[in-house]
This record gives structure tokens, sequence and C-alpha cells, in this order.
């Protein structure tokens, strides 16, 4: 956690705080577009809320990062607020993204290839549906949902070497299971609260909430692979700085730059444009984004340099 005495960078709080109050009326406007306005509107409001709902999960990024403010309390205040609009539990976002900085490119964190040992065919289905299709997504609001009610099942073997191991979350689960349970469930009613409420006050309907959530899901399912998919297998420099338009850039408050983010996680996402050496590869989200659609390959061992070919 970053605090105001040992800060390497300067904190945009004030921005985050803007930024903040900004988004939530911006997803509510676009949640209603889809409910209420014609087929048009729908899927124009649908394209607009898988970038604009990328902020909230930016903000809460930065706050599990320590980096949204130096002030711990309004830090893991304000990524906590956030998480909802996901929808998530803060704690848990924190616990399962944390771990992908101690896991990534290992054989625990891998889904461009496929281990020895392992199905090809189950690693494709956790490729395309899980980062392609929006399913990755999809399972984390179902997980907090299970939460919710059936806490226990997170300390269960059977969930564990079961349905967690087959869809690739067994260390996230391992790991989520030794954490007190208390503030997890309150965040993950937080959540199904906030979404029941947008429901209630907004009068949404099924089919607007699910064409813009969907959107959303695909777009963001896709772009936590896209940023590292036939990277090198270094835990550290296996990511990418993507190339993207300035609008996606801006509503990801610069997610795209994942390599400068994986070399210093606690620089502010104001600060990643100034860390991204120009003389490094910058591959465009699409080019790798239609690559992942080729399937999983067999996997190079560890410290294997990237296997994307030159442009």
């Amino acid at each position: 956690m970053t605090d105001a005495s040992t800060a390497r960078y300067p904190i945009p709080e004030k921005l985050n705080i803007a930024i903040f109050l900004l988004a939530f009326p911006a997803t509510w406007g676009l949640l209603w577009t889809a409910s209420h306005e014609s087929l048009g509107w729908m899927l124009l409001a649908a394209w607009a809320f898988s970038l604009v709902n990328h902020l909230h999960f930016s903000l809460m990024h930065e706050s599990v990062h320590g980096v949204f403010s130096e002030n711990k309390a309004r830090n893991d205040l304000f990524g906590t607020l956030s998480a909802p609009a996901f929808p998530t539990s803060f704690t848990l976002q924190k616990i399962a993204h944390l771990g992908h900085h101690r896991r990534n490119r290992t054989d625990e964190e891998l889904y461009d290839y496929y281990l020895p040992n392992q199905s090809k065919a189950l690693r494709n289905f956790q490729l395309y549906a899980g980062n392609l299709l929006g399913f990755y997504w999809l399972c984390i609001p179902v997980s907090n949902l299970i939460y919710l009610v059936a806490p226990w099942m997170y300390k269960s073997r059977r969930f564990i070497e079961g349905p967690a191991r087959h869809l690739g979350f067994e260390p996230y689960i391992r790991e989520i299971a030794q954490y007190s349970g208390l503030r997890i469930w309150s965040e993950c009613m937080l959540a199904l609260t906030y979404q029941v409420l947008l429901w209630w006050l907004l009068d949404l309907s099924w089919q607007g909430w699910l064409i813009c959530y969907w959107a959303f899901a695909l777009h963001w399912s896709a772009l936590q692979y896209v940023d590292h998919a036939w990277s090198p297998r270094d835990v550290v420099d296996g990511a990418w700085n993507l190339k993207v338009s300035p609008v996606s850039r801006a509503l990801a408050l610069n997610y795209h730059y994942h390599l400068a983010h994986h070399r210093d996680p606690q620089a502010p996402w104001t600060q990643l444009p100034g860390l991204v050496k120009a003389e490094e590869r910058q591959p465009t989200f699409w080019r790798i984004y239609f690559r992942l659609w080729g399937g999983t390959r067999p996997a190079p061992a560890m410290g294997a340099p990237s296997t994307l070919p030159p442009a």
C-alpha cells in the first residue's frame, strides 16, 4: 500500500474522485438508454457502456495498488464503492489481482498455452469461452453470488479441486479461503444491493441491462489476456504496452500500458505513459486479439521469449 510518506509518484486523488463522480451517472444514463430507447440506441449505448464502465474497474484497480489516494482509508473506500459497478467485491478483486502479479505467465496463469499434462480442448474452452466470449467476467459476479449464499464453499476441497480447478481459478480460491469472510460477504451484498437499486430506480429492462453488461464482458474479458498473450514467460515482463485508440486508452485510464504497470505497480495511471520505452514493441490490441482465436499452443519453458512474430 502506498502512503504519503513512501509514495514515489504524485497521486492524482482529486482527478480520480472527479472521474469517479462522473463515471456513475454516465453508466446510469447508458443503462437507461439501452432499456428505454429503440434498438439502434440500445446497441450504441451498449458499445459506449463497454468502454465507460471500464472507468470503474480502472479506479478499483488503482485502489488495489494503493494509488487512488495517499490516504489508506479513502483509498479503500473508493475501491469498495467502485466495485459494485463491475459488480464485485473490492477485497476479492484485490486478492485476485495481487495474486495475478505474483503468478503472471507461470504455469498457474497461462491461458494462451497448454502444458504437457493439460487437455488442449479444456484450455481452448477456457480461452474461447472465458477470454473471448466474455464468460471470464461472468464468473466473477457468479462467484460473488456463491459467496453470498454459500461462503463455506470457498473452503470446500470439492469446490476448490473441482469447478475452480477446471475453470482455472484454483489458486485464487485457495487464497480467498484464508481471509475473513465477513468483509467479503458485506462487499458482495453491497454489489448486489447496488445492482438491484439500479433496476428499481432506473426501471431497467433485462434486455437493456444484459446487452450493456455483455458488451462490457466481451471488452473486459478479452483485454485481461490480450495484454499478456504471446508475451515472454516472465512474471514481470510478461505483458504488453498495447496500441489502442486515444479514446479507449483514456476510458481505461492507461490500462493498456500494461507492461509499464507490471514493471512498476505503484505508479499511478497518470505516470504510465512516461514509463513506456519507445524502443520496445507495442503491438495493437486487435493483432493479439485475432491471434487468440487461433487457439492455445504448447507452452514454452518459463523464461522463454515472446512467441509473437514481428509485424
